[in-house]
């Protein structure tokens, strides 16, 4: 990646000026190299020289004049000119010859295109979406579905060995399980819907028979479930590696094997005829229930019990995903993964709510919430997914319900798929043209195309869409590290409009049959990123619009 290749170049330039003696000798801390947001900035900017200023005892601009001297020297032919703006940045921008060499290589990867090795085959788990057993998911919990997917797909690429999971919480003596069973028995109307009533209706003779509350609710539980199961899969089109179920950690005596472990590591005591977690000497604010003075264990107990399962089942990273109202529980959870010696990464992440812009006027029930599958049929999947990932996870987001159904360039997934359908429908021309490459099969044409004359692309929109193209690997890299979704739609946007710009400036067709060649090499290279990107979020990529 360019970046990396920058960041290794400083570091460099640094200790040869220290070994010169023109900088002291100090630790080099972590460089910072970013994409300004201004052209004119270059086309990457660091900071290094204002951050070691203070080390250095000189003013930051001659402390980068010190480090541009050294990289001057390293003759790095990919960049093109290094500046030095105040009060002390060092901006880079890449070198012409550079950025035409780079199509070739797009070309020549394809699909495998932005594969890094960052994850060296960790085994990873990301567990998402786990909703309510009692009904079917609502527009709240289509934040974690498509996140936990697009993220699991983001740490794929680069180097994981991803597991996606689901937990069911489908504990027969939970209290939800029994709300759910005395409203299937007339009992009650705490989960009633539309949805529900149908069931009941339908399973209203087994329903007599069964003798508990309990019973009832786990009969309705694993019908809503298999139904949600089905959503997910066929509608969402979220493929889920494991399906955990809480009542299986109570068969398999998981929960209490949990409990005494650790009762054996004294970190249990009773209080007012309870049994607490000593969760506030691991971090957290205070102490937790685990099992009540009826000798019930709480959900705590049971969620510790699955998080020990998935230590024991090797996982080095694991990824949670959980809902707003989860909020207060990341702290309990992270003692108790101190208390349980795992010695892998557990990063807990909150999806804030979701509202609808202009109020429910999706719902048809009136007051209740709105399901994930109603938004879905309403949008269509692309732009549900789309506007779900845009939003950073941990704000609070209003969908936009009438933007996402409009079906013109207004609308930031069609300005995307627009684009895409658009470099088809050229290379579709070009093919027709060139008797000998009417093949359909990409890679066989990119093979093509990458003989092309790569010098003929001098263009300023031929040039910056080369930078959007070749800026995916450290999107796909900054991603697998902080999770930040919402980067892939915007990258997605900005090699469109680059896209868009080009297609405005550069006819791809002409006479000069070089140029041709050389231009449809560059655009296959954006449709093989466009399809990658998409991909990644879930997000098809139409040959016609």
């Amino acid at each position: 990646m360019v970046r990396e290749k920058i960041t290794n170049l400083i570091e460099k330039a640094i200790q040869n000026a220290q070994s010169q003696r023109k900088l002291p000798k100090f630790q080099i801390s972590a460089i910072l190299v970013e994409k300004p947001e201004q052209k004119e900035q270059g086309d990457y900017s660091t900071n290094i020289a204002m951050k070691i200023a203070g080390i250095t005892k000189k003013n930051p601009i001659e402390t980068a004049e010190i480090i541009v001297e050294q990289l001057q020297n390293s003759n790095s032919q990919f960049l093109g000119k290094i500046e030095i703006a105040r009060p002390g940045f060092i901006n880079f921008f890449l070198s012409k010859i550079y950025l035409q060499k780079q199509i070739k290589q797009v070309l020549e990867q394809g699909e495998k295109f932005g594969d890094l090795k960052i994850g060296k085959n960790k085994k990873t788990q990301v567990e998402f979406i786990s909703g309510n057993p009692t009904g079917p998911l609502h527009i709240g919990q289509g934040r974690g579905a498509f996140f936990g997917d697009c993220l699991s797909n983001v740490l794929a690429k680069a180097g994981y060995k991803v597991e996606r999971e689901y937990y069911v919480n489908n504990a027969k003596n939970s209290n939800q399980i029994k709300e759910l069973g005395k409203t299937g028995m007339s009992r009650g109307t705490a989960y009633l819907t539309d949805e529900l009533k149908a069931i009941i209706k339908e399973q209203k003779h087994k329903i007599e028979n069964m003798k508990s509350e309990s019973q009832a609710g786990y009969f309705l539980c694993k019908i809503i479930q298999k139904e949600n199961k089905d959503f997910i899969l066929k509608k969402l089109k979220i493929k889920i590696t494991n399906w955990v179920f809480e009542q299986d950690l109570y068969k398999e005596n998981k929960i209490e094997k949990a409990y005494n472990l650790l009762k054996k590591k004294n970190l249990i005591y009773e209080s007012e005829c309870a049994q607490w977690l000593k969760t506030k000497k691991f971090g957290d604010s205070k102490d937790w229930v685990v099992k009540r003075s009826t000798g019930e264990p709480t959900y705590f107990l049971a969620d510790i019990a699955y998080h020990k399962d998935k230590f024991d089942r090797g996982f080095k990273k694991i990824i949670d995903i959980w809902g707003a109202d989860h909020q207060g529980h990341i702290g309990k959870m992270k003692a108790a993964s101190k208390m349980l010696e795992y010695k892998g990464e557990l990063n807990i992440l909150i999806a804030q709510v979701v509202r609808l812009k202009g109020g429910l006027k999706l719902s048809k029930r009136k007051g209740q919430i709105v399901g994930l599958e109603e938004l879905v049929d309403e949008v269509g999947l692309d732009a549900a997914r789309f506007f779900y990932l845009a939003k950073s996870l941990n704000t609070q987001m209003e969908f936009d319900l009438e933007l996402a159904k409009e079906q013109s360039q207004k609308n930031p997934v069609y300005y995307v798929q627009y684009a895409h359908a658009r470099i088809q429908s050229i290379l579709n021309k070009v093919k027709t043209q060139n008797t000998k490459h009417k093949s359909s099969r990409p890679h066989r044409y990119a093979k093509h195309c990458g003989q092309a004359k790569f010098e003929l692309l001098e263009h300023t929109s031929e040039l910056n869409l080369i930078k959007q193209v070749i800026r995916f690997p450290e999107v796909v890299g900054d991603t697998a590290e902080d999770y930040r979704v919402q980067r892939l739609p915007q990258y997605a946007l900005d090699l469109a409009e680059a896209f868009h710009q080009f297609y405005r400036d550069c006819p791809v067709i002409s006479d000069n049959k070089e140029l041709t060649q050389a231009r449809t090499a560059l655009i296959l290279a954006v449709q093989f990123v466009l399809k990658n990107s998409l991909g990644l979020m879930g997000i098809s990529a139409p040959s016609k619009m």
